[in-house]
């Protein structure tokens, strides 16, 4: 029975939890927070939003880590003139919380990449931070 009850309670403990109305409106708050600093390349926002140990994966397949996604805004490689969110789902596993959705992202008024996006948040000693993204292109 205790082998049981040590293999069903961490199991139980990596479960997503009920869907708290206050806190997922808090990680899509965040979510808008990290848009708008990537729109404007604030890279004092991100450096605070972007976890240390980042893994960062465009939809082209390109894997960036924090430091990366950083020398991309401060250098201005980084060009997005738009990006908007939508179908936006939010599940908790303890102190992580995973947001899909669908991304509509603009470099100029003709180059739009419409994407499926999990981001990876956890909540530590910084608050939530982006831990990881997946970039996945939708076909047209």
């Amino acid at each position: 029975m205790k082998r049981l009850l040590c293999i069903l309670l961490p199991a139980l403990a990596l479960t997503a939890t009920a869907s708290d109305p206050k806190a997922e409106k808090q990680i899509l708050a965040i979510m808008d927070t990290y848009k708008d600093a990537m729109i404007h390349n604030n890279a004092e926002v991100l450096g605070k939003l972007l976890h240390d140990d980042l893994t960062f994966v465009h939809s082209g397949g390109q894997v960036q880590t924090k430091a990366d996604v950083l020398q991309s805004v401060t250098s201005g490689k980084n060009v997005i003139t738009r990006m908007e969110f939508s179908d936006s789902g939010v599940r908790f596993y303890g102190n992580t919380a995973l947001v899909k959705c669908r991304v509509d992202l603009w470099h100029s008024d003709t180059n739009i990449v419409h994407m499926n996006i999990l981001h990876v948040w956890i909540n530590g000693a910084r608050g939530w931070q982006l831990a990881a993204r997946q970039a996945t292109r939708l076909i047209p």
